[in-house]
């Protein structure tokens, strides 16, 4: 029926694929089909046949697929790989307008933030090198249906979820690391560090299933802690919402990265809870012992000192707070910091490093804030100054962030210095 249909439609569909009734236990059907060299994977599941496009999200041939496929199946609804951010985000012009930096920074969200910026810019980076806007081919299937007065269901994970879900499995080096990259990353046309270009082609090799293969096999061997949540918690995520949201309908076209499709499904046909799916974990046990461990044997070995060996109590605060002033305040002052901040920085260092609700990084990036005041207009430009570094370092938002983050870094610095010169009146 499908085939003759598309055929009178003027389709030359080759159904070489294949069907797999009962694959996952329960009643889910699978096959794979190309119709006009569109890739088209199709899950039926009860009277429901889910058609999934999987695109490039800077792919130009992505955008044509999805518009080509939504025209011909004419569905009930169209999904899209998005969450409700995302979603405005994507269709608003000013995405970043109401950002406020003040409440990120008192929050502790600074390098959470910074790594949310440097992704968003490596993707425009990489988009703008292709001459397509990042996630068109999203918004190409968000305007069909708007044009079609089809239904729009958004079956992403909270973007922010993930994110923190993937900041909980990594180390502080991994995670600096990974801004890093993301911040300074490898030029617009060469992501991957080598010296060939990226190219439409290039793009559209990796949606081949074997290249798809090789790079999420070598993505779990190097950072299985990023991949897990990125893309293996999505893959069951994207697959359980994609299934409710066929309920009562006929087709459904979703449009997801091509990454995910493997996942989708592998998953499809199986119970997904998404409730532990969207629950943020807390930070390990052994973490939180640390933070008032160190802090409290710190104070002891400071009493225990003075009074067993001899050791004045001023020598040793001496050895305890000038390293870590001295830490906070040239991190402070090395990532442009204003006075007033270096001050406040070297100030509030030593106690903050011994109480772990206060933090030397929330008190100067305020400070910041406040004193920089970030415009509308600075944070709209945030993602286009991001493109460079001199950008990167002149918008006030992201200096507010660099900042903070390095007043932080200079205090857990200077903090492990003093606890080594401590140690020698030990």
């Amino acid at each position: 029926m499908l085939d003759e249909a598309a055929k009178r439609r003027g389709f030359d569909l080759d159904t070489s694929g294949f069907w797999d009734r009962g694959r996952h236990g329960l009643g889910v059907a699978q096959r794979a089909c190309y119709v006009s060299a569109v890739s088209v994977t199709e899950l039926v599941s009860g009277d429901t046949t889910f058609h999934i496009v999987g695109t490039a999200h800077v792919s130009q041939r992505s955008v044509d697929e999805v518009r080509e496929v939504i025209a011909r199946v004419r569905p009930d609804a169209v999904c899209v790989e998005l969450d409700r951010a995302r979603y405005e985000a994507l269709t608003r012009a000013n995405a970043f307008r109401d950002l406020d930096v003040t409440k990120v920074v008192r929050e502790g969200r600074s390098l959470y933030l910074l790594a949310h910026l440097g992704l968003a810019a490596y993707q425009r980076r990489l988009a703008a090198s292709l001459g397509i806007k990042p996630g068109a081919e999203m918004l190409a299937a968000i305007e069909a249906a708007n044009a079609g007065g089809i239904a729009i269901e958004l079956i992403d994970r909270d973007i922010g979820i993930t994110l923190k879900r993937t900041w909980r499995n990594l180390g502080t080096w991994k995670r600096l690391t990974l801004l890093a990259s993301l911040l300074v990353g490898a030029g617009p046309g060469d992501p991957h560090g080598s010296d060939e270009p990226v190219t439409a082609q290039t793009i559209e090799d990796l949606k081949e299933p074997k290249a798809l293969s090789e790079m999420l096999n070598e993505l779990g061997r190097l950072v299985p802690q990023i991949k897990a949540p990125l893309i293996d918690e999505r893959d069951q995520y994207l697959a359980s919402k994609l299934r409710d949201a066929g309920a009562g309908r006929r087709h459904v076209v979703a449009v997801v990265g091509a990454a995910h499709l493997p996942g989708i499904q592998a998953s499809f046909g199986t119970p997904i809870d998404r409730a532990a799916l969207e629950t943020i974990p807390p930070p390990p046990l052994a973490g939180r012992l640390l933070k008032w461990l160190v802090p409290t044997l710190l104070l002891a070995a400071l009493i225990w000192g003075g009074r067993h060996h001899g050791a004045s109590l001023a020598a040793m605060m001496r050895a305890w707070i000038l390293p870590t002033a001295i830490g906070a305040g040239a991190g402070t002052l090395l990532a442009g910091g204003a006075p007033l901040s270096v001050l406040a920085a070297a100030s509030v260092s030593p106690i903050a490093a011994l109480q772990p609700r206060l933090r030397t990084s929330m008190i100067v990036g305020v400070l910041e804030a406040w004193r920089r005041r970030p415009s509308a207009a600075a944070r709209e430009r945030l993602l286009e100054e991001l493109q460079s570094f001199r950008g990167f370092w002149r918008n006030p938002v992201t200096r507010i962030l660099l900042i903070a983050l390095a007043s932080g870094i200079g205090t857990a610095i200077g903090f492990w210095v003093g606890v080594g010169w401590l140690a020698m009146f030990l």
